[in-house]
């Protein structure tokens, strides 16, 4: 009976029902429980009768216990079911489908799994993820509130939230001024158009299955692999948290700037010193600001997502403030007059009349304007020459949406740093001295303005179409409102921005728009004098949209960077995973504390918007790469329910990403890119392994599947050739390594490069070997990290290891991707062993590698060969080339020589010359052709004259051929003696039965042999048989052809050890084994004698083509 099966009596009726639980609960403590025990052993009984109607009647039960024939794998967790102690406990009652009763623990009935589908949640953002919750024991899940947000509440407004903000308050007019209109619709177009793209790629990814905690950072890591995720999700981190900065320096100018300007600690007493100024305060406010938020943050974050609302509707209110503005406009403008020196623009905060001169009755005055440019109020003080000769205009700052105005601000007025805000209409006469210029009251530009720094500028507005994607946990049906909710969101934004560009160049006079603080109209907010009905409701409006927003970053960013760190991707982030009781992360708040505040202490607007740019569309850009990777790979998971999307679009969007990086600022484009560099290889070497099925390990396949088409064409030509090697790695009865410096050396000769497979043969059966094997590939790979050996791990079972090997040598690889050179180790110890399988194995294996025509590569003692740690000083890798074999011994040592272990080793040649060889120019030519093929090497023929054969080499071979001679007499015995202990076996069982029926025998028969005498008699004839062996083996000769074979190996060797001994490493060529199989011993006495005396060495054999040539 099979061990999948086991008996389990069955109630047979009546009082047997007792006894039928009993056999029960006793089987299925047998045969259930931890798996730890085996099963017991039935007895085999053909036919079981019970001789009692009333016992238990038996049935076959089948045991869903993996045996020990299964493969041993978990089942993988399932994605959609997260299973408890409650689950487990419900046992099952029903008895339609007792037929799969057995299976409920691991397959659940499909009515429970849609039920758990239908009442999934997301877990909450920063925690575990569902595909990697284990069920630890104890743990009770906690009742979960269902999702109820829709995609106005949960998608749209949040969206909405995030995109409108300190830009759009603060910077807009200024953007519209200087760029002009059209270069402005280009600049909105643009960063509008790269957002689009990336939501319509973003709904792609968010609807293809659900989108638990981390939103963008899910999306990414299980898209494009953990490398990228965590490189970019650390980016999005960074700029979630230096947008926290941008807004809480968007809060202070608003405070400092139009709100309450007297509250400055550091002001300036000269007009040069206004904007070092204004950053000081901007520093001390922010950090107070910043400091005040955390710990909002940290104390209650429940009441920052309450205040939401409230904040969205400041936002609001103050978009719909500057339409009503506009509106109002055309019928009765408001009046906020610029005052014009020339067609200079004059800072309006310290005078109140716009003249040079005052008459009040009969008496003429000066006025405060007066006394800015000249050196007293008297009228004949020294004065600005630019002053005297130019009058003083005002002009409506706002003159109305149908003055005519836009025909003005269509073009761009870009300026250096310092340049003076000029009405071209109006007529300046000169004078003016531009070293004096900067200490008058003139509006001047504070930064140099260019397209670029516009665009990285603006950037930041359009940023926050992420905000749904994060949310994803409380919407009702998240596949339908992210895409729906955001890219309606981005829809609304991008009208409100292009009709707010050409409405603000419709209403408001050039130079009121250039003046990015509003100077000129008595500091108050530029976009401020457009709105209605008081200027107040957009300064009130957008300090609390900065407000908000800043704490919704400094909320947001801490949990982004929890999540990442509970992924386990890079090791060092683990201490900031951690956090309160409640899950709020205290260590990642500090983290994005110290980093906001480098934001802050940068203390320019303007400054830090490009940084957070570069950040976002960095995310961006990956969110467009994974979408348009798991397009074009079609991945069988990929099936999206936004159909919306097309592969180009998504290529498009990271195109645009990429030049909005460089047009931005490219300087900040390569720190950015630079830093996700650092961040993917950290994750690459010392991350944690994980596998998500990204898109990533997808198109790695694909590749790799187009690279064995493409090599699997041709052949590689003899430049492109290097050893691709299968290692034959021997493992003791712990499956340890025996041999790891053949790995080590593997990986010198190597260097990475090519391909390298790591084999090792069980003997046995796969299905009663399988955790053995497991065992051994784990520790070989375990061995090939210690030595830094990159390849793969292939362990067979085979019945006999000689057929094990075979199969490496002939299917080991893929396709191109095949193995050209085999490496073993010497078998050190086939004299001491009494088996003879293992020096037959060798050479066996040494004739199918040539039969195979691939290299073989023999290290005598390997456990000798340097580590990958040492460095080997001055000396020489010698090379005896005795026979052409191709090349491969001068490839060997440069190959060799690339690494740092022997970079320091010099290579020598040695060549041998037989009597009739010419040696001088067999050395001229060996130098010749060494210099054709590129190769630095001492030459030097040995000469080897053909002396007699000594009596130390027939002696030698005498004892040789003796010895293989005992070996096959004692191999026989050993054969006779099994065959006679199965005969006597055979004869006792005969007997035994004889003596059975010896009393139906006749008398009459009687043994002619006693067993004594047949022991007597086949002992006499061993005897014999020996002594004449013996005397045949003293009175033989030796074959004259192992003689001269013997005479050759050991004047070889003599040559080798005088030259070479103290050499780093030898090279000798293989000689291959005799074609007859009876000499094979003999062809291992050779090896030995050749090798004898030498420390490392390496036997080469060629694998019958040209591995190296003097061609470019």
């Amino acid at each position: 009976m099979g061990d999948r099966f086991v008996v389990v009596p069955v109630d047979g009726g009546g009082d047997a029902a007792e006894h039928s639980g009993s056999v029960v609960a006793q089987t299925t403590r047998l045969t259930g429980g931890d798996g730890g025990e085996e099963e017991p052993e039935v007895e085999e009984d053909p036919v079981f009768e019970p001789q009692d109607p009333n016992v238990a009647v038996p049935i076959l039960k089948y045991n869903r216990e993996p045996n020990k024939y299964g493969d041993g794998v978990p089942k993988e967790n399932s994605p959609f079911i997260n299973n408890t102690d409650n689950d487990k406990s419900n046992s099952y009652d029903g008895t339609n489908m007792a037929l799969f009763e057995e299976e409920m623990d691991s397959n659940p009935m499909v009515s429970s799994l849609l039920d758990k589908l239908a009442n999934y949640t997301n877990l909450t953002q920063g925690a575990q993820e569902h595909e990697e919750a284990d069920d630890d024991e104890g743990s009770k899940k906690k009742a979960v509130k269902s999702p109820q947000m829709g995609t106005f509440m949960g998608v749209y407004l949040p969206c909405l939230q995030n995109i409108l903000g300190v830009i759009l308050f603060l910077r807009l007019t200024w953007i519209v001024g200087t760029a002009g209109i059209l270069e402005s619709l280009a600049i909105v177009g643009l960063c509008c158009s790269c957002t689009m793209l990336t939501a319509i790629s973003m709904s792609a990814i968010a609807t293809n299955g659900v989108v638990p905690a981390g939103g963008s950072y899910y999306m990414i890591s299980r898209s494009l692999g953990p490398e990228f995720g965590g490189a970019v999700g650390l980016c999005f981190y960074l700029g979630t948290t230096f947008a926290g900065s941008m807004y809480i320096l968007g809060t202070i100018e608003i405070l400092l700037t139009y709100i309450v300007p007297k509250a400055a600690i550091f002001v300036a007493e000269k007009k040069e010193d206004e904007g070092e100024a204004l950053l000081n305060n901007m520093r001390v406010y922010g950090t107070c600001c910043l400091t005040l938020m955390s710990v909002v943050v940290f104390v209650g974050v429940k009441y920052v997502n309450k205040l939401a609302l409230v904040f969205l509707a400041c936002v609001i209110l103050s978009i719909l403030a500057i339409y009503a503005g506009v509106i109002k406009t055309i019928f009765e403008p408001p009046d906020f007059p610029v005052c014009m020196l020339g067609n200079r623009t004059l800072q309006n905060q310290n005078f109140d009349k716009c003249l040079k001169v005052d008459t009040i009755g009969n008496l003429t005055t000066t006025t405060q304007l007066y006394k800015l440019f000249c050196n007293g109020p008297e009228s004949n003080a020294t004065c600005n020459e630019y002053f005297l000769n130019n009058n003083v205009t005002q002009i409506q700052g706002i003159p109305g949406l149908i003055s005519g105005v836009i025909s003005e601000n269509m073009w761009s007025e870009y300026g250096p740093l310092g340049m003076l805000v000029e009405n071209k209409k109006l007529s300046s006469v000169g004078g003016s001295d531009p070293t004096q210029d900067i200490y008058l009251p003139y509006v001047v530009n504070d930064i140099a303005s260019f397209f670029t720094l516009l665009v990285g500028i603006y950037f930041p507005s359009v940023t926050g179409i992420m905000a749904g994607s994060n949310r994803s946990g409380d919407l009702r049906d998240a596949q339908r409102s992210i895409p729906v909710g955001t890219i309606l969101a981005i829809f609304t934004t991008s009208i409100i921005y292009f009709t707010c560009v050409v409405l603000f160049g419709a209403c408001i006079e050039g130079v009121l728009l250039r003046d990015k603080f509003g100077d000129s109209v008595k500091g108050n907010l530029v976009i401020g004098t457009l709105s209605w009905p008081s200027p107040w409701v957009i300064v009130i409006g957008s300090f609390f949209s900065c407000c908000g927003a800043g704490l919704q970053s400094l909320t947001g960013a801490p949990r982004l960077l929890q999540a990442i760190a509970r992924d386990g991707i890079v090791p060092f982030l683990q201490v900031f995973g951690h956090g309160k009781a409640n899950g709020e992360p205290t260590w990642a708040l500090l983290l994005t504390g110290a980093i906001c505040e480098i934001g802050i202490l940068i203390a320019s607007l303007d400054a830090v918007a490009p940084i957070l740019s570069m950040f976002f569309l960095m995310c961006y850009l990956f969110v467009n790469l994974a979408c348009a990777l798991q397009t074009l790979l079609r991945t069988p998971n990929w099936r999206p329910r936004f159909k919306y999307y097309h592969w180009a679009l998504s290529f498009l969007g990271m195109s645009l990403c990429l030049a909005l990086m460089f047009i931005s600022s490219w300087y900040y484009a390569i720190v950015a890119m630079v830093i996700a560099g650092c961040i993917y290889k950290y994750i690459e070497y010392r991350g944690a392994e994980k596998e998500w099925g990204d898109g990533i390990r997808g198109l790695s396949l694909n590749a790799a599947r187009f690279a064995l088409i493409r090599l699997e064409e041709a052949p590689p030509h003899t430049k492109n050739w290097r050893p691709q090697c299968l290692v034959l790695l021997n493992l003791d009865s712990d499956q340890a390594v025996k041999h790891p410096r053949l790995l080590s050396f593997t990986s010198q000769l190597k260097a990475g490069k090519g391909l390298t497979i790591v084999g090792n043969v069980l003997e046995g059966t796969f299905l009663t070997k399988d955790a053995e094997a497991k065992k051994a590939e784990q520790n070989i790979k375990s061995s090939m990290t210690a030595e830094r050996t990159k390849g793969f791990c292939h362990v067979v079972v085979s019945s006999n290891l000689r057929d094990g090997v075979s199969h490496l040598i002939q299917s080991a690889g893929l396709g191109g991707m095949k193995h050209n050179t085999v490496l073993m180790a010497w078998p050190g110890t086939w004299k001491q062993s009494n088996d003879t399988q293992s020096w037959k194995n060798f050479i066996e294996t040494i004739r199918e590698t040539t039969s195979a025509h691939q290299a073989l590569l023999v290290a005598k003692n390997v456990d000798s060969f340097p580590t990958n740690q040492e460095r080997l000083g001055e000396g020489t890798i010698d090379v005896w080339w005795v026979v052409h074999d191709g090349g491969l011994l001068m490839l060997l040592p440069f190959l060799l020589r690339q690494h740092k272990v022997w970079r320091k080793c010099k290579m020598r040649i040695f060549t041998v010359a037989q009597m009739d060889d010419n040696s001088i120019q067999m050395k001229k030519d060996l130098q010749t052709f060494l210099y054709h093929l590129r190769l630095n090497a001492e030459v030097e023929v040995v000469e080897m004259h053909d002396n007699d054969i000594s009596a130390f080499t027939y002696e030698k071979t005498l004892v040789m051929e003796q010895r293989s001679q005992m070996l096959k007499q004692m191999q026989l015995s050993k054969t006779e003696r099994e065959r006679e202990a199965q005969l006597i076996h055979d004869r006792n069982t005969a007997s035994h039965s004889m003596n059975d029926k010896s009393e139906t025998l006749p008398d009459r028969v009687h043994m002619t042999w006693t067993k004594e005498k047949l022991f007597t008699e086949r002992n006499r004839n061993r005897e014999c048989n020996s002594n004449l062996a013996m005397r045949d083996l003293f009175n033989m000769k030796p074959n004259q052809t192992n003689v001269r074979r013997m005479h050759t190996a050991i004047k070889l060797n003599e040559v080798v050890v005088n030259k070479s001994q103290g050499a780093h490493l030898v090279l000798l060529n293989m000689p291959g084994p005799p074609k007859n199989r009876g000499g094979d011993e003999n062809y291992m006495e050779f090896l030995e004698v050749l090798l004898e005396g030498l420390n490392r060495v390496l036997l080469v054999r060629g694998g019958g083509r040209e591995v190296i040539t003097i061609y470019s």
